[in-house]
């Protein structure tokens, strides 16, 4: 199985050649702006126009597949979709606002069969509990960069991972692809992941 991974991020890489694939990795650079409020419906939207710009640039360049893979995940606090942050300032800012509570994070995955085109999208959610972290911390981690490329401001796999009480869900949802949600949709189009092991 032939994956072609619509992303830059070296997290969803690195999961997805720990199922035994190896992707063949196709940043999709669309635009992100959406007038969708719905953090799922928005997940998904922009999902689905990662994989369609990878599809569509698959079929200028000649490049093979079996399938495409495309994922996007945003973190929400009080029904606000929290994004990457701009700066340091705003990564400070969405770290104090999720210190010592609850939030959800939203992935939404698109999954396109590159021999007919044949297009499924799902989401998943997780709900993430932080501790209540103190000042000093915020701006240390802050400090690090690791926080400046990722939704909410932070990554369960990094050193944000000690700001973290518990969760209930998908770990790998809150890392970026949602993997047991993504063997379902690849067995939907007839791939089996354990076929490569």
């Amino acid at each position: 199985m032939k994956v072609i991974l619509a992303s830059a991020s070296p997290r969803r890489s690195d999961y997805l050649k720990g199922l035994g694939l190896d992707p063949t990795i196709m940043p999709s650079n669309v635009d992100e702006n959406s007038s969708e409020t719905d953090p799922v419906k928005l997940a998904i939207e922009i999902a689905i126009r990662k994989a369609e710009a990878i599809r569509d640039e698959c079929a200028s360049t000649g490049v093979a597949g079996d399938v495409i893979v495309a994922a996007d995940t945003n973190v929400v606090i009080d029904d606000q979709i929290l994004g990457k942050p701009r700066d340091p300032a705003d990564a400070i800012s969405m770290l104090n606002r999720l210190s010592g509570r609850s939030h959800r994070v939203v992935t939404g995955v698109c999954v396109i069969r590159m021999s007919d085109g044949k297009l499924i999208s799902a989401a998943e959610q997780t709900r993430v509990d932080f501790t209540d972290i103190p000042a000093e911390a915020i701006e240390a981690y802050v400090n690090t960069g690791e926080p400046m490329d990722k939704a909410g401001a932070y990554g369960i796999q990094g050193k944000a991972a000690v700001f973290i009480s518990s969760i209930e869900g998908c770990f790998f949802n809150v890392a970026g692809i949602p993997l047991s949600m993504l063997r379902g949709m690849l067995e939907e189009l007839g791939f089996s992941v354990w076929k490569v092991w």
